[in-house]
């Protein structure tokens, strides 16, 4: 519509043809769709290319497709890349492994709209929690249930082992507070609200351009990334608002193509999350260390019992490995300094 800011869709894929490929065909379902889409490839080989060109798509209008190098290949470098190579005033990312319902891209537009202060908006995901909605009949109240505006979800293990030890933050989810480790946004109710956060979910986020230019993805997180999403929300918010819009819904499959062996994935989920936490608050007390370090183990603690309940052992044994690796790596030589000048 005239006077409606234009979106691009960036889609940064690594290994993925079928995955991109359903949600490309997801878009033409769209309501009102991005006025540009750029697919960003750091696929070593043609596969992509071959399943995109086969399905007629890189000849479609406002459709583009690049295969980066080496030199840009890895999450945030796509990232920045796509940035630099489309116009529209709000650049979207999507995860390849994504599929948005018809309405997403008209939602967005429309929280940008009700929220003119906010550089971001996330989006929200579907199919990874089960809500019991307000005015359902309910069992007796159990501690295994998370209440949030007369919703109810499961809560997970973890958090309830959090909250037993002292170790849960009782700030509201989307925040990271001073000892980190907080309530993710799936924590949210799928109720049609806008919640203003500390971080959106780099699976389904959207920036305006003007805060893109001020602000690159950091290039500290190589290749998959983990993480980089609530890096570069912690620098956003300095600028204005984030805002997750649950009306702006979409399934996230989580594809298997892609994806950093267990070992590797542990060492960043400590590694990563240290460096974010330190971002958002980098002079923490004594306390807040304690804290973090407690959680930090104890999940690691739950990987392993994951492991002895036979939930692919080997992958949870690794991942504990490689999280007690990353713990060791943070105390014996913690990332420090400005991200970029790190990267070389």
């Amino acid at each position: 519509m005239p006077g409606e800011p234009r979106i691009a869709l960036v889609i940064c894929t690594y290994r993925r043809p079928a995955a991109v490929l359903t949600l490309l065909r997801a878009l033409a379902d769209q309501t009102r769709g991005p006025d540009e889409v750029l697919v960003v490839d750091g696929s070593p080989g043609p596969e992509t290319a071959r399943v995109l060109e086969g399905a007629g798509l890189l000849e479609a209008d406002g459709f583009a497709y690049a295969q980066v190098g080496e030199e840009d290949r890895g999450l945030t470098r796509q990232r920045n890349w796509g940035v630099a190579h489309t116009r529209s005033e709000i650049v979207a990312f999507l995860d390849d492994d994504t599929v948005p319902e018809p309405t997403y891209f008209e939602e967005v537009r429309a929280c940008f709209g009700r929220h003119p202060d906010a550089v971001g908006v996330g989006g929200y995901m579907t199919n990874e929690v089960a809500w019991r909605a307000p005015g359902v009949v309910r069992g007796p109240a159990s501690i295994s249930v998370f209440r949030l505006d007369g919703w109810e979800r499961r809560e997970d293990v973890r958090w309830r082992l959090r909250r037993l030890l002292g170790l849960a933050s009782p700030q509201p989810p989307g925040r990271i507070p001073r000892s980190g480790h907080g309530r993710p946004v799936t924590y949210f109710p799928p109720s049609g609200e806008d919640r203003e956060v500390d971080f959106i979910v780099g699976a389904a986020f959207a920036w305006k351009r003007d805060l893109l230019e001020k602000e690159s993805f950091s290039r500290f997180f190589e290749g998959y990334g983990l993480y980089e999403d609530f890096e570069y929300s912690v620098r956003a918010s300095r600028h204005g608002a984030l805002v997750l819009c649950t009306a702006a819904r979409l399934g996230h499959h989580h594809a298997e193509g892609g994806r950093p062996d267990a070992v590797r994935y542990g060492r960043m989920v400590v590694r990563n999350g240290w460096y974010v936490w330190r971002s958002k608050w980098p002079r923490p007390s004594l306390g807040d260390r304690a804290r973090w370090w407690a959680t930090t183990f104890l999940l690691a603690g739950c990987v392993v019992a994951d492991a002895v309940r036979g939930r692919e052992p080997g992958q949870a044994l690794a991942q504990a490995l490689g999280r007690i690796q990353g713990a060791v790596g943070v105390l014996l030589d913690p990332p420090c300094g400005p991200a970029e000048e790190r990267d070389g």
